[in-house]
C-alpha cells in the first residue's frame, strides 16, 4: 500500500504558526486579521487562493502578503507545530506491515522537507511532494498524480489521508479513497461533501482496516 499524507493539519497541529504568520501577514499591509475561527479556514488551502479573499483581484498585493507570511513564516512560524499525539504509532505499524509513506502537502516542498527533517517524523516518508513557492496552478490532484506515479501506486493500492476537501477531492481526482481526518483545521460536513471514503477520529483509526 502507498500512503500519501497531507501535513498540516493531519501529521502537525500547525495553528499557531501558520495563523501567527498571517496576521503578520495582513498587519504589513495594513489589514486587520480575521477572527480566529475564519484563520483557522485559511490552514490547508494554498496561500494565494486564501489572500484572494482579502485582497481580491490584486496578484501585486497578493504576492506581496505571501512574502510577508514566508518572512515571519522562515524565521519562528516553521517552529511553531507539534506533531498530533498517535501519529509516531500509527506511521511505524503501516510500515512495519509494508506500506510505503509519503507526504503530499499545499505547503511549498522545501519549507515542508524543512520540518519534517528536523525531527524523527520525516524519518517514516520515502518522499516529499509539494509545489514550488511561486507556483500557484499545482493542485493537490495534480502533486498525488506525481506521487502515484513515482511511487507506483495505483488507485488499488494508494489511500490519501487528509483533514481538508482538498485532499479528498485530489484523491477523488485519481480515483483513489481519501480519508478524512477530524482532528484537524476542517469537519465532517467538509469532508463528506468532498468525497471523503470514510471520516476517522484518531490516528489509531488510520491503520485498522489494513493490519489485523
Amino acid at each position: 500500500m502507498l500512503w500519501l499524507f497531507d501535513l498540516d493539519g493531519t501529521l502537525i497541529d500547525s495553528a499557531r504558526g501558520i495563523m501567527g504568520s498571517i496576521e503578520h501577514a495582513l498587519a504589513s499591509e495594513g489589514v486587520e486579521a480575521p477572527s480566529p475561527d475564519r484563520l483557522r479556514a485559511w490552514i490547508g488551502p494554498p496561500l494565494w487562493h486564501s489572500f484572494a479573499d482579502v485582497f481580491g483581484d490584486d496578484p501585486p498585493r497578493i504576492q506581496r502578503a505571501i512574502e510577508h507570511y514566508r518572512e515571519r513564516y522562515s524565521e519562528v512560524g516553521w517552529r511553531e507545530h507539534e506533531v498530533y499525539a498517535g501519529i509516531y504509532e500509527t506511521l511505524d505499524q503501516l510500515i512495519a506491515s509494508g506500506a510505503h509513506c509519503a507526504v503530499v502537502t499545499s505547503k511549498p516542498q522545501a519549507q515542508a522537507e524543512r520540518i519534517l527533517s528536523s525531527q524523527p517524523l520525516g524519518e517514516r516518508f520515502v518522499r516529499v511532494y509539494g509545489p514550488h513557492p511561486d507556483d500557484h496552478a499545482h493542485s493537490k490532484a495534480d502533486l498525488i498524480a506525481l506521487a502515484m506515479d513515482q511511487l507506483h501506486g495505483t488507485p488499488q493500492t494508494t489511500v490519501m489521508v487528509g483533514d481538508r476537501r482538498y485532499d479528498m477531492e485530489g484523491a477523488r481526482a485519481n480515483g483513489v479513497p481519501g480519508m478524512g481526518v477530524l482532528w484537524g483545521f476542517g469537519d465532517a460536513d467538509e469532508l463528506r461533501a468532498a468525497g471523503a471514503s470514510r471520516l476517522v477520529k484518531s490516528p489509531a483509526e488510520l491503520s485498522m482496516p489494513y493490519i489485523s
